[in-house]
């Protein structure tokens, strides 16, 4: 059985709200952190521009790095600069809304085996779903494309795919996928919304497989009827970003919450993180509530909630010595703020909060192998920046 949590909320000045979790009983709130002050000693240098949507990245053992563009290109960064020519054999895409080519991680063993894998929208207007594939990358093209996984339920529109990617020290893989759309969108004759309580659709879900797609068999839902084997968390909206402690695994994501309601959640094997039954964000049509319940009995309330929202987007964990005050907190990629908020940890307690001002959408925040911090902002024109010490 899942852990419960019951929690504490204070709403700070700025309409931030933190919740401190202590499993099976009241939790002691959060001291105010103000507003977000401001973050001190780093730096912002541009790496490369041009970049259009840029979505996700990823470091290659030589230090170069690959960058998802969303309209489905995939694009290589070497020695600093941008290759003219995107990198071939990605497969079309459906590009419109927040559909297109999204996230990408490598294998861990990546340098034996040369396995990338990527999530991307499929389909077109009328039918459409979130895929996970896998390729082998030689430097300059993908071959040997396979898809390994995809969202069982097809749905229309442009509208919340998800979906990013994150490996577990076991070697296997975690993705998200979003619950397909905000009201009037339907799926199977229900909003498409309430897909996330459908344990037999994975809309709505973070899903975890095996790196040829297969269901490892420890995975929660294995042995439930009418639920698919390979989730392995539900109850989710439109998770944006993911990260996980090397050394504890423990396990964050971002999510958006709509008007409104973006969390910040631990993620663990079986929970229901309560969308759209409990929810802290306003309906777009009418701006009333989703629902008048902010926290309801066996689902997991989130360590922090955003009101008004920070368009939450990318999220990393800092394991460096660069920065070494930041050692152990998450940095969650603001796409409405135009930030980056350093969350300091201490255990399950979050005790401050500061804002990395970048000026533009951030879409990714991802630690380097030297040890800084890299943002992607996206916009039609697009940067790739690099967090270091001031």
């Amino acid at each position: 059985m899942p852990m419960l949590y019951k929690k504490g909320i204070t709403v700070l000045a700025a309409g931030l709200i933190c919740t401190t979790l202590i499993p099976g009983g009241e939790a002691a709130s959060v001291e105010p952190t103000a507003d977000s002050p401001k973050a001190t000693g780093w730096k912002k240098t541009m790496i490369v521009g041009n970049l259009e949507n840029p979505w996700g990245l990823a470091f290659l053992p030589s230090g170069d790095i690959l960058v998802t563009e969303r309209p489905g290109r995939l694009r290589l960064i070497k020695d600093n600069k941008l290759v003219e020519e995107p990198i071939k054999g990605v497969p079309e895409v459906f590009a419109k809304g927040q559909g297109g080519l999204l996230d990408i991680a490598l294998h861990p063993q990546f340098e034996q085996n040369k396995l990338i894998y990527f999530t991307y929208a499929a389909g077109d207007e009328s039918a459409n779903h979130t895929v996970l594939a896998r390729a082998k990358f030689d430097g300059t093209q993908l071959t040997q494309v396979e898809e390994i996984f995809k969202g069982n339920k097809m749905k229309s529109g442009g509208q919340h795919f998800g979906s990013v990617l994150e490996w577990l020290p076991d070697n296997t893989l975690l993705m998200s996928i979003g619950d397909g759309g905000n009201p009037p969108l339907k799926i199977d004759g229900m909003l498409a919304r309430d897909q996330a309580q459908n344990l037999g659709s994975a809309n709505g879900s973070v899903v975890r497989v095996k790196d040829d797609g297969t269901v490892p068999k420890d995975n929660p839902f294995v042995n439930k009827d009418g639920a698919l084997p390979e989730i392995y968390s539900f109850g989710h909206r439109n998770i944006q970003g993911i990260t996980v402690d090397p050394t504890t695994t423990r396990t964050w994501v971002t999510e958006h919450g709509p008007r409104g309601g973006d969390e910040l959640n631990e993620i663990k094997p079986g929970e229901n993180f309560g969308w759209p039954k409990a929810s802290f964000g306003r309906d777009y049509g009418t701006n009333e509530l989703i629902t008048p319940s902010k926290s309801l009995p066996g689902m997991v309330d989130p360590i922090v909630v955003w009101v008004p929202s920070t368009g939450t987007s990318g999220l990393a964990y800092y394991t460096g010595d660069k920065f070494p005050n930041w050692k152990g907190s998450l940095f969650s990629g603001g796409l409405v703020t135009q930030d980056v908020r350093r969350i300091q940890l201490d255990n399950n307690k979050i005790t401050k909060q500061e804002s990395l001002p970048i000026g533009r959408r951030v879409r990714a925040v991802v630690q380097g192998p030297d040890e800084n911090l890299y943002v992607l902002t996206d916009h039609a024109v697009g940067e790739l920046l690099r967090i270091e010490p001031e």
